[in-house]
């Protein structure tokens, strides 16, 4: 049974910084391209950042790039999102999503492109 447990939310302060993670079981890891998303109250959810899952190809949202580093640790089944220089903005409920791909170069930050999900983890950003 594939799963995606996530952790390292929390509350923290502006220009602060957090490190989520997110752990796969139930399946081989780095045939599955991986993605962050993020949803604040009212709001779409939208995509921060993806990764292929030959880790060449990267991508990340205007709104955080130079502040946040997605990774993957394929011998651990983990991969990291990075979030530095925190604002308040960055205040979102935050999902990590896998899917299962042929092509070695994916990376999308469509959420209809994902099947698999967290659960999510809340990051508050205030003073």
């Amino acid at each position: 049974q594939v799963q995606l447990v996530e952790s390292g939310g929390g509350l923290v302060q502006p220009g602060g910084s957090l490190r989520l993670s997110c752990v796969a079981t139930g399946f081989d890891f780095d045939v599955y391209a991986i993605g962050w998303f993020r949803q604040a109250p009212g709001k779409e959810r939208e995509g921060v950042s993806c990764k292929s899952r030959i880790d060449v190809r990267t991508y990340y949202a205007d709104s955080v790039k130079g502040r946040f580093t997605i990774s993957r640790d394929n011998a651990k089944n983990t991969f990291y999102l990075q979030m530095n220089s925190l604002k308040p903005e960055d205040t979102a409920v935050y999902y990590c999503a896998t899917v299962l791909v042929d092509d070695p170069l994916f990376c999308s930050v469509h959420y209809s492109d994902y099947k698999y999900w967290g659960q999510g983890t809340q990051v508050t950003v205030s003073s």
